[in-house]
C-alpha cells in the first residue's frame, strides 16, 4: 500500500512536464553582435514611358541637372527639362549581420514624388549609406513591379496593387564591411526574446550541464553571459554546439492583441477565462428631425392674420438589444470563447469591450495588448 501512495503522486508529476514546452535555444535567444543592419539612399529611376515626376517636383530635375553635370554636359542651373520619364525614388536595404564586401543584397525601390508608376524603370548607379553616413554598398539595376496603373484621356483611372514600388533581387553590392563586436567580446551575449527568469535559468543550467560549471551566467531574466573561446573557428564551433541545444522555457503570459485601427482581435491558443458571467447589449437610439409648414387658410385669400410658418417634428426612439446572459465556466479555453461570443452576434469592437470588462473582473488569463 506504501509502495502504491509513493507512486501515484509521480503518475500525478507525469503530464506536468510533458506540458513543459522545449525549445531549440537560438529560436527563443539573439546572439549580441550579430545584428542585421539597415541602409538608405537616394537615386534616380529612368526609363520611365512617360509616368514619371511632373514637372511641380523640382528637386528631380535638379538632380537631372547635377547628374549631367558630372558628365560634362553643360547645363544652365534655371533650366527645367521638364522630365517625364524620370522619377526621384529612395533606395533602401538590409545588410546580414557580419556580411563581407562583394556580396549582394536585395533592395527595394519607392518613389518619393508624384510619379504614377515605376514599371519598366532602371535604377541608376545610387550610393547606400548607414546611420554613421558612411556608403556601404551601390544599388543599380532594372525594376520588378508588382503593380499596374492604367489612367484614360477623360482622367478615368484604374490601380492594381502598389505600382510606385519595384524590388531589385540581388541589386546592390556591399562594398564595405560593417563592424561587429561578436568576435572581440570575451562573452557572448544571449539576449531573451521574452524576457523570463526561470528561461534564464534554464539557459544557464542546460549550457553548464554540457560544457561545465561557470561558463553560462544568468545576468538577468533578459541576458545570458556565454564564456566563449577566443579564436573565431573556435567561437564558430562553439556557437554551432549551442545552436541545438533544447532549452525549458518558462511560462509565457498568453496575449490578447487589439488592432483599434481595423477591429482585428488576435488570441493565443493559451487563453483561458475564470469563472464568469457575462451579458453584453446594445442600447440604441434614434432621432428623426423633420420640418412641416403650417399654413391658415386665411394666407391663401390675401387674409393679414393667416400666417405660414415652418414647424418642427422630433421623433425619438429607444432601442435594446435583448441579449442573453451566459456563464463561462473556469478554465475554458478559446474556442468555447470564441463560440460564445458568436452567440452573442458581437463584433470586433464588442469582443474588446467583452475582453475588457473581463480582464478588469480578473477573470481573464492573458494580457490585452492595443496597437
Amino acid at each position: 500500500m506504501l509502495r502504491l501512495l509513493l507512486i501515484l503522486p509521480l503518475l500525478v508529476a507525469l503530464p506536468l512536464k510533458a506540458a513543459e514546452q522545449t525549445r531549440v535555444l537560438m529560436d527563443i535567444v539573439d546572439i549580441q553582435g550579430l545584428r542585421e543592419n539597415q541602409l538608405v539612399g537616394y537615386g534616380l529611376v529612368v526609363g520611365l514611358s512617360g509616368s514619371g515626376d511632373r514637372s511641380q517636383v523640382r528637386f528631380t530635375s535638379q538632380s537631372v541637372v547635377n547628374m549631367l553635370k558630372q558628365f560634362g554636359v553643360q547645363v544652365d542651373d534655371n533650366t527645367d527639362p521638364k522630365l517625364k520619364n524620370v522619377a526621384a525614388v529612395a533606395v533602401h536595404a538590409t545588410v546580414p549581420s557580419l556580411a563581407s564586401p562583394g556580396q549582394s543584397i536585395d533592395v527595394t525601390v519607392s518613389s518619393i514624388g508624384d510619379a504614377k508608376s515605376l514599371q519598366g524603370g532602371t535604377l541608376l548607379m545610387t550610393p547606400l549609406r548607414a546611420i554613421d553616413g558612411e556608403v556601404y554598398a551601390i544599388a543599380q539595376g532594372n525594376l520588378v513591379v508588382g503593380g499596374v496603373s492604367a489612367s484614360g484621356r477623360n482622367g478615368s483611372s484604374i490601380t492594381v496593387n502598389v505600382p510606385t514600388v519595384g524590388t531589385i533581387p540581388n541589386g546592390a553590392l556591399l562594398e564595405a564591411s560593417i563592424s561587429s563586436n561578436f568576435n572581440d567580446n570575451p562573452d557572448i551575449i544571449l539576449n531573451l526574446r521574452s524576457p523570463s527568469f526561470k528561461t534564464a535559468r534554464n539557459i544557464e543550467r542546460s549550457i553548464n550541464d554540457m560544457f561545465g560549471p561557470g561558463v553560462a551566467r544568468a545576468d538577468s531574466h533578459a541576458k545570458v553571459l556565454v564564456h566563449a573561446p577566443k579564436t573565431p573557428s573556435e567561437r564558430v564551433t562553439f556557437v554551432s554546439m549551442l545552436e541545438e541545444l533544447d532549452i525549458v522555457q518558462g511560462r509565457k503570459v498568453p496575449r490578447i492583441v487589439f488592432n483599434s485601427r481595423t477591429g482585428t482581435v488576435v488570441m493565443g491558443g493559451d487563453v483561458v477565462v475564470r469563472k464568469a458571467a457575462v451579458s453584453h447589449g446594445n442600447l440604441t437610439v434614434t432621432i428623426v428631425e423633420s420640418e412641416n409648414v403650417s399654413q391658415p387658410n386665411g394666407a391663401y385669400f390675401g387674409n393679414a392674420a393667416g400666417e405660414t410658418v415652418v414647424t418642427k417634428d422630433s421623433q425619438v426612439t429607444v432601442e435594446q438589444a435583448n441579449k442573453r446572459m451566459f456563464v463561462w465556466e473556469e478554465g475554458v479555453a478559446l474556442e468555447e470563447i470564441v463560440k460564445a461570443v458568436n452567440s452573442l452576434g458581437a463584433a470586433p469592437m464588442d469582443l474588446m469591450a467583452i475582453l475588457e470588462a473581463l480582464n478588469e473582473a480578473g477573470a481573464l488569463e492573458a494580457e490585452l495588448v492595443v496597437i
